[in-house]
């Protein structure tokens, strides 16, 4: 287990592999374990140098109230992420919320960023399940850390359709965070709107969406590809909200087709 201190605490990361690096991003109330396999499977199979974050509040990373969990400052954690590795530019691939802030990265730092990809990401937070944006709201969210049989009742609805692996999965990383945490960084991603400037972006771009997806709209391809005409998108037919897992074949070909593509 490999971490760093940054300015708001530790940072916990995974690193496989030798060659150029790759950033990759979880989603919330997740960890860098969703990209378990993936990582191993870049790594291996191709010349890249691949690093698995965890978010401040999520994951083995730093769980103190001295960062806001919110959206700025996770895209403060990349890029003190990339500034005290010493990578200079490299693609960053980020899963629903960890997309979207892969997206801003791209924005803000675009000189740090040479591809940027999403899977299941929220362009723009109102495409979240209900249930989950009830979650950005304290008194719930702490209701909900009060009554743990309460919590995992709600996850487990709203992932009822998921793989046992992806239930278990989820069930274990939601054990691993806060109310704090929990509910700020939600509530953040709620009220995110990148339309705007989505046409600022420049760099290749991808966005992978299952057709299924439980937890953000599946239409968030359709204002992605507006938004950013040159990126290209991949609908997975029969992925849910976890395409890495539920499609990892398909999964994987797009994603290293992606990587390993030059621009002309």
């Amino acid at each position: 287990m490999s971490s760093i201190v940054t300015t708001e605490g530790i940072v916990h990361y995974e690193m496989d592999g030798r060659g150029r690096p790759v950033v990759l991003l979880h989603g919330w109330i997740n960890s860098w374990d969703v990209w378990r396999e993936t990582m191993i499977y870049i790594a291996e199979q191709h010349r890249f140098k691949v690093y698995a974050l965890d978010f401040w509040g999520l994951g083995e990373s730093a769980k103190e109230n001295t960062a806001p969990f919110k959206l700025d400052s996770y895209v403060s954690m990349v890029y003190q992420f990339l500034e005290i590795m010493g990578i200079y530019q490299a693609p960053i691939i980020g899963h629903s919320m960890g997309g979207t802030v892969s997206l801003r990265m791209a924005l803000e730092h675009p000189d740090l960023v040479a591809k940027v990809g999403v899977v299941g990401s929220p362009v723009v937070g109102s495409s979240l399940n209900l249930l989950l944006k009830l979650g950005g709201i304290e008194w719930v969210a702490n209701t909900l850390f009060r009554i743990p049989k309460m919590l995992r009742l709600v996850v487990w609805y709203v992932l009822a359709g998921d793989s046992r692996r992806v239930q278990q999965m989820i069930f274990r990383d939601v054990s691993r965070t806060n109310a704090e945490s929990f509910f700020r960084s939600i509530g953040d991603l709620k009220r995110t709107d990148l339309r705007a400037r989505l046409g600022e972006i420049q760099m290749p771009t991808l966005g992978i969406f299952g057709e299924h997806d439980n937890i953000v709209h599946p239409g968030q391809s359709k204002v992605l590809a507006q938004g950013v005409p040159h990126a290209r998108i991949q609908m997975l037919s029969l992925s849910r909200h976890f395409a890495m897992l539920d499609e990892p074949g398909l999964f994987r070909r797009t994603l290293i087709d992606f990587l390993l593509d030059e621009p002309a």
